[in-house]
């Protein structure tokens, strides 16, 4: 399916929009930028805890290591982001729930488990787990840009 002559613009959800979204979201704007493609990234939380915070130091240093920039401030989902977006990626079933029971009647944004791009698996949440667990999250969030990329846009040359 190729969405080229539509402006691709896609909202990453986790929990808290500290850990795995602005992880999802800096790594699929940095794939995005190696192959050459106009992807605007934002990133968002189905929960406002954090909102107006820097993403947790483990996800910035774990971008920092692989030389993903990454620059975000916690927000939470708004109902007007199911119009602004054209794909709205869940990091876990729970959040695509709260996702589904939100999405107001005039939505336009395709909601999905970013993992249903590639294997069907959530992304786990490593807020009270140790430093591998953000290392891990960072080679999902790799794998689902490239899969999310491939099917949106067509697989990249090898």
């Amino acid at each position: 399916m190729s969405n080229n002559s539509e402006e691709v613009k896609v909202l990453v959800v986790c929990l808290g929009n500290i850990c795995r979204s602005p992880m999802g979201e800096a790594v699929l704007q940095h794939i995005s930028k190696q192959r050459g493609l106009d992807v605007t990234v934002d990133s968002a939380g189905t929960a406002g805890y954090h909102v107006g915070e820097e993403p947790d130091e483990r996800t910035v240093a774990t971008c920092t290591k692989h030389g993903v920039p990454i620059n975000s401030y916690a927000r939470q989902v708004a109902t007007s982001d199911y119009t602004t977006f054209t794909h709205i990626l869940a990091s876990d079933e729970n959040n695509l729930r709260h996702l589904q029971s939100i999405k107001p009647a005039n939505a336009t944004a395709s909601v999905r488990l970013w993992g249903s791009y590639l294997d069907g698996k959530p992304i786990p949440d490593p807020y009270y787990g140790r430093a591998s667990g953000f290392e891990n999250v960072y080679h999902q969030c790799v794998n689902l840009s490239n899969a999310f990329l491939d099917e949106v846009f067509g697989k990249k040359d090898p």
